[in-house]
């Protein structure tokens, strides 16, 4: 590579570099993964990717996980971000 393209590579990185720092912490995020599946940035270290069938059941079962949450709410933890 010659130094010019070095320089404009390296000036590209930065810029990157930089809009991931100035990014919103915390922020959440919906993306489609390499392979069509939902992945869910923003909520910890990891996305969660699911396939659609997967969401559909996850987001069909909303109120039970709520109930489920509200009944053992003494027994979980929170994360503090």
């Amino acid at each position: 590579m010659a130094d010019e393209d070095l320089r404009a590579e390296l000036e590209k990185l930065k810029a990157e570099n930089e809009a991931l720092k100035t990014r919103k912490t915390g922020a959440v995020s919906l993306k489609v993964s390499e392979k069509g599946a939902v992945s869910v940035y923003g909520l910890g270290r990891f996305p969660v990717t699911l396939y659609k069938e997967q969401w559909g059941k996850l987001l069909g079962m909303s109120d039970d996980i709520k109930k489920f949450i509200t009944e053992n709410n003494e027994r979980l933890k929170t994360k503090e971000q």
